[in-house]
């Protein structure tokens, strides 16, 4: 369970990260109240809503869990990040984002091996 705890995790802080993405997408800051209108925006706001579950959540897999345990398994927001730039975002899927996500893959499952 701590597991799938830790992955939802994962999915909470890209999630955050998705919409931080799109909230800055095509602004421009030049002055400080510039940047207070940007902090103001919807998907900014919703972001650190989700960050915040994100962290409350993080709290209690620490908790419960090993930090050598369970923090390596948050290297699994890399591989969502990497399916969230090339499906939402239209970025190039390269080999060595490839090579790099199946790194990750295989490094959680060892990991997670009892």
């Amino acid at each position: 369970m701590l597991i799938l705890l830790t992955i939802l995790n994962s999915l909470l802080m890209v999630s955050g990260q998705i919409l931080w993405k799109i909230g800055v997408s095509n602004k421009v800051i030049h002055n400080f109240p510039g940047l207070i209108s940007l902090f103001l925006n919807p998907f900014i706001l919703t972001g650190i809503g989700i960050y915040v579950c994100a962290t409350g959540l993080w709290i209690y897999i620490l908790n419960k869990g090993e930090l050598s345990f369970v923090y390596p398994i948050q290297s699994t927001a890399f591989i969502f990040a990497v399916i969230a730039g090339t499906l939402i975002f239209k970025e190039n899927l390269t080999l060595s984002k490839i090579i790099g996500t199946t790194v990750i893959i295989l490094g959680v499952i060892i990991l997670t091996r009892k």
